[in-house]
């Protein structure tokens, strides 16, 4: 009788996950912004040694046009490990692509031939908003009982938003993840602390409040998300709120530490009403209770209205537009998109209360157009903003598409898709590849990025 052994891609902590070997694939959300053509998930080789690397080697695409790839995830990974997880046994093996706008979601199989997946269960969104009870699906994590979603909408597309369980094998939806919602409406991101059985959330907006772009009357009116939730992760109910407060807009991407004993991690607010800044938040354990921290602030810079698009014209500014963050797997280092000025930053969070900038690279910008070693266009649209961490915090990729009418707002003259890598120091400091620079086929565009056998935003541990 054979002996079954966990996926090879499986770690029991973070620590042995960063003496995994390197990735030779990376998988990237494609998409049309026009909605003509179908959207895909583009596979990019990524083996210095390889002929073929820094380029696209393969193309799913989905079988319908408009999907608007985003956010995507593995069916399974590291968490099937903890002691409560019903599945040791399961594979890293199916990526799990929702499509924001559509809301149909696609089971895609890399085992066979890992450079060209194949599309193996399509749940149309009609199964999803009667099942799951949501949609517009939006981010993806592999959990210890399954898959779970998050959705920012009810089945009528309307709040409140929330999250769904996908069983990580059948593919077949569970429904709705909450008993107690308490006062939760709005959705975006969710993660937890295994450690402590406790999930958080976080908050961007309805679908009528952005799927035509962002709406000044409901950002100025502080109607965007603004706030964090934690819940009973066993429980499934919500335990408090935290409320960033009416200057702060768009709550979004949650980074918690990777180590299971540390009570803390990172969430980014993406714009401050009153001076157009960006901030970063560090989230903690206080006695009984969860707090936050805000520490680090990245104002806005100066600029000539005649190079601003209409919506920051009078504000004669580039604000930084924080949209993504992502957390090295040893919780050192921070690294922070700036997708409206073009930075991406890197910080020292070793004492998550007292970061340190350690590296700065600047490409693309609404105002500054940086460039790249590899580019044969000299001025950049587009800024970093999907990003993501090898697991051994070696290499940094990140793509430049935030979400396609959102694009148009702030690249008002268009946007042009591109990919590039960083190589990380060990002690700090980043720099440009130069070999790596990938420009995207002009009728997509490239949002999230994930690494073949994992990555530092893929996997949870419940070991130190």
């Amino acid at each position: 009788m054979p002996t079954w052994t966990p996926d090879p891609t499986f770690y029991p902590s973070p620590r042995s996950a960063s003496k995994a070997p390197p990735e030779a694939l990376a998988y990237v959300a494609s998409f049309d912004p026009t909605r003509k053509v179908p959207d895909g998930i583009s596979v990019v080789d990524v083996d210095p040694a390889s002929p073929s690397y820094s380029r696209i080697v393969g193309n799913v695409a989905m079988p319908n046009a408009g999907d608007e790839l985003h956010h995507f995830g593995w069916n399974a990974c590291s968490s099937c490990l903890c002691p409560n997880a019903p599945h040791p046994h399961s594979e890293r093996r199916y990526l799990v692509v929702p499509g924001l706008r559509s809301s149909r979601i696609h089971i895609l199989d890399t085992k066979a031939d890992p450079r060209t997946p194949e599309i193996v269960r399509v749940l149309e969104p009609q199964e999803v908003a009667e099942k799951a009870g949501y949609t517009r699906p939006h981010t993806v994590h592999c959990g210890p009982e399954g898959i779970y979603l998050t959705a920012l909408a009810n089945g009528k597309g309307e709040a409140p938003g929330g999250v769904f369980l996908i069983d990580h094998e059948s593919f077949d939806i569970l429904g709705r993840w909450e008993i107690d919602r308490g006062p939760q409406l709005l959705g975006y991101d969710a993660w937890w602390h295994l450690g402590y059985d406790t999930m958080v959330t976080s908050e961007w907006g309805l679908p009528a409040d952005f799927e035509d772009g962002l709406v000044p009357e409901v950002l100025l009116g502080s109607k965007y998300g603004r706030k964090l939730h934690f819940w009973d992760l066993h429980k499934r109910k919500h335990l408090q709120e935290i409320d960033f407060g009416t200057e702060h807009q768009l709550v979004f991407e949650l980074r918690p530490a990777h180590d299971p004993t540390k009570a803390h991690g990172f969430v980014n607010c993406v714009i401050s009403l009153k001076d157009l800044s960006s901030s970063i938040w560090t989230w903690y354990r206080d006695g009984d209770k969860w707090a936050v921290r805000k520490i680090i602030e990245i104002p806005a810079e100066p600029a000539d209205p005649d190079l601003l698009p209409p919506a920051l014209k009078g504000f004669k500014a580039v604000p930084p537009l924080v949209t993504d963050i992502d957390l090295s797997m040893d919780d050192r280092f921070l690294y922070v998109s700036c997708w409206g000025t073009g930075d991406l930053q890197q910080y020292d969070v070793s004492d998550p209360f007292a970061p340190r900038l350690t590296g700065k690279v600047r490409i693309g910008g609404i105002v500054s157009r940086a460039s790249h070693p590899g580019a044969r266009n000299g001025k950049l649209n587009g800024g970093p903003q999907m990003v993501e961490i090898s697991r051994d915090g070696r290499r940094v990729y990140f793509t430049n598409s935030l979400y396609g009418v959102i694009d148009e707002q702030f690249y008002h003259e268009g946007l042009d898709g591109w990919m590039v890598k960083l190589d990380a120091g060990p002690d700090g400091g980043i720099a440009f590849d130069p070999k790596f620079f990938i420009e995207w086929p002009k009728s997509h565009r490239p949002h999230q990025v994930r690494l073949q056998g994992g990555d530092c935003s893929s996997d949870s541990y419940c070991y130190p």
